[in-house]
């Protein structure tokens, strides 16, 4: 199969370092299998060997495990069952509103009634989210990924 975009090119987008205009140029023209690519390109950043199912983002993953899959740091710490809300596992600092930069926006609640949370790894202590939320609100389960749903897509390419 012919690609489009070099592996390198895809390196360069799963690194961060790809520049705005190549970056214009992947996000409008896909190929096939672009997904299973990156995915390996991920997977060689990693320093281990369990098959990484999805990233989730920019340094966690869904990977393969038994019994089920687990949200996996790229540092290698394991945050838990991937259908659970990974961020009960990680390091939180919580503070107040007003120490950071948070968008209101028309419709936003006054700073002074809610909280900024930082989720960190408890590995690597690496910046794996940042949510503002209610003060007293439950973390935010970002989302499932559908694992069934995407093993049926990667078969049909």
């Amino acid at each position: 199969m012919t690609h489009i975009h070099s592996d390198d090119v895809l390196r360069e987008l799963v690194a961060g370092t790809i520049g705005s205009a190549q970056l214009r140029e992947v996000q409008r023209r896909k190929d096939g299998g672009r997904f299973a690519r990156v995915r390996a390109l991920e997977q060689e950043r990693v320093p281990w060997p369990d098959r990484i199912i999805v990233p989730l983002q920019e340094h966690l993953y869904v990977v393969e495990a038994d019994p089920v899959p687990v949200v996996k740091c790229r540092c290698g710490v394991e945050l838990g069952d991937y259908r659970c809300n990974w961020k009960e596992q990680a390091l939180v600092y919580e503070r107040d509103a007003q120490d950071g930069e948070v968008f209101v926006g028309p419709r936003g609640a006054p700073s002074e009634w809610v909280v900024l949370r930082e989720f960190y790894c408890p590995g690597c202590a690496a910046q794996l989210d940042v949510e503002v939320v209610p003060i007293g609100y439950p973390f935010v389960h970002n989302f499932v990924p559908d694992l069934g749903t995407l093993a049926e897509l990667e078969a049909a390419e």
